[in-house]
């Protein structure tokens, strides 16, 4: 089907080829990995399992620096990042389990530093694109589902949908010049990404895709003293007015020039600095340094996994995926379907819309601080299944877990939120029914 068709007309990323990279075909880094896996295949399948060999592979400027504060990392794309820091002299142990692990404490440690002073996250990993040339405007504008001829300087978060309406990519797009654009997008994500622009790019267009991904580090630098601490290393003026969300500049920061863009995925006052590659060492000390009175922390991406979630943002893969569009996951909002403007799956995405959706998208809160949920659970409404949780992670403000669910209505379209307003919900944990606090939203 997906030979007679084109594309995958189903979620099939778990087995598309460009999952991988040219890097992944060395042939002494696959005799130990393919060893691992056909090992660990029949294991149980922990929540978070990592894999140990050929690794450390991909390195950010500043993974010796983090190792030594103490960090965990995890692999993604090839890229060590780090899941948490581990207090100063202990281990900065994995544990596997279904119930509460030992590093809980330490990333709740690193939510708590983001929602009351500031963290600072290295994301280096983010798969990062140059779209240019004199037709980058059209074929932009024909790819990506929202509206992205917007002016220098602006940045906006949009879908990349298929003929179905449904998700293959959601990512960030800053417009650097009249013909160029900057897309930052997962880890996991550079080739295929870069593989679906340059098919879907017109025929004939003059349009160049760049990966640029290795030439920048990134620092997430987020929390309410974010400001404070950036406006100790810079001269530029960063208050709401000169510096609003969703917008990017390129500023000096200590002794290097970065690009800050003002977006966030842990829903807090920050932004996001692309760093050259070679400069990223000297900006994480001045950063560091200048935070130190603010109660700056670092933070890995098991923090930025709950805050995300406690906001209610999705994630591809998990809440967008090519079996969901923008009217399911509740992101039409960050469409032009509105607009008189085509766009690639705009005639599926007006279906849907006119349809209802099959199913919605809902957080919860799990009402027992004492249950750990991990993602992939059955949800049940007044005691019959109604869906699965998506993602779910600690959610240190709320103190209990929080998540994404998708939730169906046998009796047909939920366009009426009174389905998920009404009903008793809850989970299966392991067996036990948790109840759950459903939301339509919860940021």
């Amino acid at each position: 089907e997906w030979i007679v068709a084109g594309e995958a007309t189903s979620d099939l990323v778990s087995v598309d080829i460009r999952r991988f990279a040219p890097f992944n075909g060395n042939n002494r880094s696959l005799r130990d990995r393919v060893a691992e896996v056909l090992g660990v295949h029949y294991d149980i399948p922990w929540p978070n399992r990592e894999l140990t060999t050929a690794r450390p592979f991909r390195c950010s400027p500043l993974y010796d620096r983090l190792a030594a504060r103490g960090a965990n990392f995890g692999s993604r794309m090839g890229w060590e990042r780090v899941n948490f820091f581990a207090p100063e002299g202990v281990s900065p142990e994995l544990d596997y389990t279904w119930g509460k692990p030992s590093w809980l404490p330490w990333s709740a440690a690193e939510q708590r530093a983001c929602r009351q002073a500031v963290a600072v996250f290295d994301q280096t990993s983010f798969s990062k694109y140059v779209v240019s040339g004199p037709g980058a405007v059209a074929a932009m504008q024909w790819i990506c589902a929202n509206d992205v001829d917007v002016p220098v300087g602006r940045c906006v978060y949009t879908p990349l949908l298929n003929r179905r309406g449904t998700y293959e990519s959601d990512l960030t797009v800053t417009r650097t010049a009249a013909d160029e654009f900057l897309l930052v997008s997962s880890s996991a994500t550079t080739v295929r990404d870069q593989d679906w622009i340059r098919r879907n790019v017109p025929a004939g267009a003059p349009v160049t895709v760049q990966d640029v991904t290795g030439a920048h580090a990134v620092l997430g630098v987020m929390g309410p003293r974010s400001r404070d601490l950036l406006g100790r290393l810079t001269d530029r003026d960063l208050s709401e007015e000169a510096f609003p969300f969703a917008t990017s500049q390129v500023l000096s920061l200590a002794h290097a020039t970065v690009r800050a863009t003002r977006m966030t995925y842990v829903g807090e006052l920050g932004w996001e600095l692309l760093v050259p590659t070679e400069f990223a060492a000297g900006v994480y000390d001045a950063i560091m340094a200048a935070g130190a009175d603010l109660g700056v922390t670092d933070a890995g991406y098991y923090a930025i996994e709950s805050l995300r979630l406690e906001k209610g943002y999705r994630a591809f893969g998990r809440e967008l995926t090519p079996d969901y569009g923008p009217v399911e996951a509740g992101l039409v909002f960050a469409t032009k379907v509105r607009t008189e403007i085509d766009f690639l799956g705009r005639e599926a995405l007006e279906s849907a819309r006119s349809a209802g959706p099959r199913r919605r998208l809902a957080g919860f809160v799990v009402t027992d601080p004492d249950a750990m949920l991990w993602g992939g659970e059955l949800v049940l409404r007044d005691g019959r299944p109604s869906g699965q949780v998506t993602s779910a992670a600690w959610g240190e403000t709320l103190g209990g877990c929080v998540g994404l669910a998708y939730v169906h209505d046998p009796e047909g379209p939920t366009t009426p939120w009174a389905y998920v307003d009404s009903g008793s919900w809850q989970a299966d944990v392991g067996g036990t029914l948790v109840p759950l606090d459903l939301r339509r939203s919860l940021g």
